[in-house]
């Protein structure tokens, strides 16, 4: 086995596409095409044309069948030499950060000298499929060697065979869906509607502000015709927000998670560019930041625990094993999936039976400074391409801590499957 040391991960930076409502702008473009209009921008920008990377590592959680091999087949359209290799990779909500997770390790541990992760998805061009019986008449008459066996395979057919199929909205363990499970964590964790909504607004202004300052200026590349993310409501109030009925528990009259305060269903894409420390320099560009760490954790959600509390479990591991505190840090990054998910973690980090009983601490994790909290706004109010958002946070928090010079940021996204994914940038 190599005794070489690991080396150091440069986070070079990231570009996305708008974010953009689905059934709007990007309605018939889906992943391939996202996802090739937002590596291209990567490569304009770094000056990567006809260059060999080591990793094109790209995702889609929401893709058709024909995008199997999407990494490849967008890393061939995006500029990059023939000769780069790409990889497809899946894990719900969590999945560009996990490519980039994956690019790194690579750098980390020298078998490449550069890399990109990212992902897309859409929620307009969803695959939506035959039914199952129809699609077994349809091989077995592909099989079929005459017009007589071809048509055999349809006998007995009934009209209702023809209803399609679409793509699962519910956990296939409990059948619930994410928000439904989200609703009994905010009832678990006793978080108040108001509490929600004064956080959706919150991310509205400072994503806002954050346009309006020029952060997102060369974070975001225009894309049929879209300048910025269409979900972006700078003129919501808090009177707005609590008009809205909501959107999972309907019946209770106690349900608190509304199209308001949860985040909207979301076509996009987002890439980053990551390298090691030697071929940052020999190309001329100064890292943003540094990936130290990342971590992984999943929690038993059908036996009772919060199918979105898994990075309660990820960031507490993380900490452990660089032997920081929760309060180490310049700016968190926390996926905003529902404003009750943010809120049920930095409750449960606060809580002391929580951090003794089920994270096996001595004390709480403690709270966190909530003005260095998605400082440049978050999902609720830039959206949620599911395979894009962990891409988008990597590069955000990288330019913010080359904004500031120095500090650490920390990362923190739930996912379906009761799974949380966590990282550690510094500078």
């Amino acid at each position: 086995m190599s005794s070489r040391p690991v080396r150091r991960v440069a986070v070079l930076g990231g570009v996305r596409i708008p974010f953009c409502r689905n059934n709007t702008a990007y309605a018939d473009v889906g992943n391939l095409g996202m996802s090739i209009r937002t590596l291209g921008a990567l490569v304009e920008r770094f000056g990567l044309h006809g260059q060999v990377l080591g990793e094109v590592a790209m995702g889609a959680v929401l893709k058709h069948s024909s995008d199997w091999n999407l990494g490849r087949e967008a890393a061939l359209s995006s500029g990059l030499s023939p000769l780069t290799p790409g990889i497809t990779l899946q894990r719900a909500c969590g999945t560009s950060l996990d490519t980039v997770i994956h690019v790194a390790n690579k750098i980390a541990l020298g078998q490449i000298e550069a890399g990109i992760g990212g992902g897309s998805d859409t929620t307009s061009d969803v695959p939506i499929v035959v039914s199952k019986s129809l699609r077994r008449r349809l091989l077995d008459a592909n099989m079929g060697r005459t017009f007589g066996e071809k048509l055999r395979a349809f006998r007995g057919f009934r009209p209702r065979e023809l209803m399609p199929e679409f793509p699962g909205v519910a956990e296939p363990r409990t059948g619930k869906s994410m928000g439904e499970h989200c609703e009994l964590m905010a009832k678990e964790w006793s978080i108040a509607r108001e509490s929600q909504d004064e956080l959706a607004l919150a991310s509205h202004k400072k994503a806002a502000a954050a346009y309006e300052r020029g952060f997102y200026k060369d974070l975001v590349v225009s894309f049929r015709g879209v300048e910025r993310d269409n979900i972006l409501r700078p003129d919501t109030t808090l009177e707005k927000l609590a008009a809205l009925k909501p959107a999972f528990d309907r019946t209770s009259g106690q349900g608190t998670l509304t199209a308001g305060n949860s985040t909207p269903l979301t076509d996009g894409a987002a890439a980053a560019l990551l390298a090691s420390e030697d071929w940052a320099n020999a190309h001329g560009h100064e890292p943003l930041a540094w990936f130290r760490d990342a971590q992984v954790a999943a929690v038993d959600f059908v036996h009772g625990e919060g199918l979105l509390m898994a990075p309660a479990w990820a960031v507490a591991q993380l900490l452990q094993r660089n032997g920081l505190t929760l309060q180490d840090f310049d700016f968190y990054e926390i996926h905003e999936a529902f404003a009750a998910q943010v809120l049920c973690t930095l409750r449960a980090w606060e809580s002391e039976s929580f951090c003794k009983d089920r994270l096996g601490l001595d004390k709480p994790l403690g709270a966190i400074d909530r003005d260095r909290l998605n400082v440049a706004g978050s999902s609720l109010a830039l959206g949620h391409p599911f395979a894009a958002t962990g891409a988008r946070i990597v590069a955000t928090a990288a330019k913010l801590l080359k904004e500031k010079g120095s500090g650490r940021a920390l990362i923190s996204i739930c996912t379906a499957g009761g799974m949380g994914v966590a990282a550690i940038l510094e500078r």
